[in-house]
């Protein structure tokens, strides 16, 4: 017998902020030569055939948040072709506030992003000012795709309203590369054993604060994933998180030095948080193995829309919900319950790609400022 939690009610979560992307320029971004969007505060839809960068859009919006694509992390990919730069520009509104936010990239130069005319000397003060949630087609690499990915996702969420646990990412990181790079010497007979000495207590330190806010996120998260999918998925299903960390082993040092041997003879690290597991389960067994593709579809949803709740808790905002082709990609009822959300005002903006217009007019025909952008094909 599965034990059913009783769901939280979601409603308590709802802060009230106003936040929203007034206005969006682009220069050169992936298959944009030059594009302005003025967006209302609410509801907007971007319609257009497939290809002509209606989700490149989305993803502008995305980096303006989190200084980073959403689909392809090599900035100069993200270029368009032919070009040796691109610009995304925009305006995001907060209450009475608007501050201009700036992100370029030149082929073969450094990154630069501005606020309001000031350019930042730490990507990472930027991070959690203007909060969003990407629901995309390629979320299901949640569930498919392994650990590394979940992790990531993970680490987004945390790190955009916890900057000492992005701090401690970056050099978390650091340390790793220096460890690693240190395990390839002594396999190859330039360092000695002994030089291990140097890096694992900063490991292990480091290691152990990002383990301990991971538990914290995941303990506070279930609640409201379950909750969500309750309202998406079946009454009589228990969905779960399960956080694995090397560090609920016991004393780190330790594990290090039991490990030492098989890190040499690997040339990397084989434990610490970059290998951390998230397994995800539904009825106590793994979704990805067990789970239908409409429950799969369900527990997707449903960790996104957790994502937004924690976020806008901690933020004090409503994030920028962005839907990508939800209309074609997910089922009738998984829609309907998601454009039920919208009409009761549960989130804020909200920017939604479409192939059909007449669809997007009939499916948000109660939104009383909705407004939609439609793209003209793109010339080869």
């Amino acid at each position: 017998m599965v034990k059913i939690h009783k769901p939280l009610k979601l409603k308590s979560y709802y802060l009230c902020a106003m936040h929203y992307l007034g206005q969006l320029q682009l220069v050169n971004y992936k298959n944009h030569d030059f594009l302005t969007l003025d967006f209302s505060p609410k509801v907007n839809a971007i319609v257009g055939k497939n290809g002509v960068g209606k989700t490149n859009i989305l993803d502008a919006v995305h980096y303006l948040s989190m200084c980073k694509s959403y689909l392809n992390p090599l900035d100069k990919q993200n270029i368009r072709h032919n070009q040796g730069f691109f610009s995304i520009q925009g305006q995001w509104v907060q209450d009475q506030r608007s501050d201009q936010v700036l992100c370029s990239v030149k082929a073969g130069a450094k990154k630069v992003v501005k606020r309001n005319k000031v350019a930042y000397e730490k990507l990472s003060d930027h991070i959690g000012l203007y909060p969003v949630v990407f629901i995309s087609p390629y979320d299901g690499d949640l569930i498919a795709e392994g650990n590394e990915i979940r992790r990531k996702w993970l680490d987004g969420i945390i790190s955009q309203i916890d900057r000492d646990y992005l701090e401690d990412l970056i050099l978390f990181h650091r340390i790793l590369d220096q460890r690693n790079a240190l395990l390839k010497n002594i396999a190859s007979g330039k360092s000695q054993r002994e030089e291990l000495s140097i890096w694992n207590p900063s490991f292990s330190e480091v290691g152990e604060r990002i383990h301990q806010r991971r538990a914290a996120f995941i303990e506070e998260f279930i609640p409201l994933f379950r909750a969500n999918f309750s309202q998406i998925g079946q009454s009589d299903e228990l969905p779960d998180i399960h956080y694995r960390s090397d560090f609920q082993q016991g004393n780190f040092i330790a594990l290090l030095a039991n490990h030492e041997r098989r890190d040499i003879l690997f040339q990397y690290s084989t434990i610490g948080p970059q290998k951390d597991e998230l397994a995800l389960t539904l009825n106590t067994h793994p979704v990805k193995k067990f789970g239908s593709q409409g429950q799969q579809k369900s527990f997707i949803l449903a960790l996104r829309l957790a994502q937004y709740h924690y976020l806008h808790v901690h933020t004090g905002k409503k994030p920028v919900l962005l839907l990508d082709d939800i209309f074609d990609k997910l089922d009738h009822s998984r829609v309907q319950k998601l454009l039920d959300l919208v009409s009761k005002d549960v989130f804020g903006q909200v920017i939604i790609t479409d192939t059909e217009k007449d669809r997007v007019k009939s499916l948000l025909s109660t939104q009383e400022d909705l407004r939609i952008f439609e793209l003209p094909l793109i010339e080869s």
